[in-house]
């Protein structure tokens, strides 16, 4: 019988921060770490407008899929002080 390979996932993760007074490059920081941490590798990082000043922090980033939900990682996140929220935008199976 043949095994199966797992995939990497590609996901896509916006953070709204708490006030448009953040620091958003070191709340992208602390955000990055925690994806490493749990074996995530960081692939495109870019702001979002969004209105009246806010901006949100988009991570794209590939993990192993055999890790499971990327969930717990947009939860530790959303944990951080000047988060507002997390959501994951778009999950996706890498190919090739």
């Amino acid at each position: 019988m043949a095994r199966i390979k797992m995939a990497e996932v590609i996901v896509t993760l916006k953070i709204m921060p708490v006030s448009p007074d953040i620091d958003l490059d070191d709340l992208k920081t602390k955000a990055k770490k925690i994806i490493k941490e749990a074996e995530g590798e960081i692939g495109k990082e870019y702001y979002e407008e969004i209105a009246f000043g806010i901006k949100a922090i988009i991570l794209i980033f590939i993990r192993n899929e055999a890790k499971g939900s990327v969930d717990d990682i947009s939860d530790k996140i959303a944990e951080i002080e000047e988060v507002s929220s997390t959501e994951i935008t778009d999950v996706r199976r890498a190919i090739g």
